[in-house]
């Protein structure tokens, strides 16, 4: 029995043939017009593919759930990462229990701003690495230096398909040998280390506050305090921002994150009850 001829196509795949379609060199599979509407050689109603949806798939150019700032900061025993639990639909305020760091092993934490759902993917990635550390049971695990390296590589390769995964990545924690690490990966796979980063409006807002206060010996209470007010800047100023935040603690013993939290905030300066009085062209 000869099969039925099938057309191939690159949107909808195999198994499709012109609807009333007769086998013929003529009209060959590769050489059937898009226009025509189409039945799945299984039996169905027919349907067509128009030109305008020839241009594949598209399912993250354009991010949609989103977070925004990431602020991380070397101190004397380790990493501090802190970010809020905001994941914006557009301009919504939708989510407001999105966790945007997760531990990676035992002593390094990955944190995100950007696409939730592609740092879900991102996830997925390091949540088959560390099993098969797990399972090899070789007394090895991912350092941070590593992880940082992989999603350098995973994240430059996206964007050269074109594909790119819409995140700003963290990555924090503590070697081997002790030393902390703090490193940052860029949608288009760029990539540094340094003792202070932040992501999004955090990197104008918050990165000034770590010039002037950070040193990579500060005590942990202090270290703190800072991020709480870099955080409280980036919560007044940043409108994709909610009072309701995380933070996460590398240091050689492990990694742990916090409860959500709020701060204090106070909204009475003048700035902020009137803040069109000294703009130019306002009402």
């Amino acid at each position: 029995m000869i099969p039925v001829s099938q057309r191939h196509s690159s949107i909808i795949g195999p198994g499709v043939v012109p609807h009333g379609f007769v086998p013929s060199e003529s009209n060959a599979p590769g050489n059937v017009d898009a226009n025509v509407p189409l039945v799945p050689s299984s039996g169905g109603a027919p349907f067509a593919i128009t030109e305008h949806n020839q241009g594949g798939f598209q399912h993250t150019q354009y991010p949609y759930v989103t977070g925004t700032s990431i602020l991380a900061l070397k101190y004397k025993y380790g990493v501090m990462i802190a970010c809020d639990m905001l994941g914006s639909y557009g301009s919504t305020k939708r989510y407001k229990s999105v966790e945007r760091m997760q531990t990676v092993g035992k002593n390094a934490v990955l944190a995100a701003s950007g696409e939730c759902s592609d740092f879900k993917y991102i996830l997925t990635l390091m949540d088959g690495l560390t099993t098969d550390d797990y399972c090899l049971d070789d007394g090895q695990v991912l350092t941070p230096q590593e992880i940082c390296s992989y999603l350098t590589r995973v994240i430059y390769n996206r964007r050269n398909k074109f594909d790119p995964l819409w995140n700003s990545i963290i990555v924090g924690g503590v070697g081997e040998d002790g030393d902390s690490y703090l490193g940052t990966v860029g949608m288009i796979g760029t990539s540094y280390t340094d003792s202070h980063i932040a992501t999004g409006f955090g990197a104008h807002l918050a990165r000034p506050l770590f010039r002037e206060r950070q040193y990579d010996d500060m005590p942990e209470d202090e270290a703190k305090a800072l991020l709480d007010d870099a955080l409280r800047v980036c919560y007044y100023r940043d409108k994709q921002s909610i009072n309701k935040f995380q933070v996460a603690n590398i240091t050689k013993d492990g990694a742990t994150i916090s409860e959500p939290y709020a701060l204090s905030t106070a909204w009475h300066y003048n700035a902020f009850v009137n803040p069109a009085a000294h703009a130019v062209g306002t009402w």
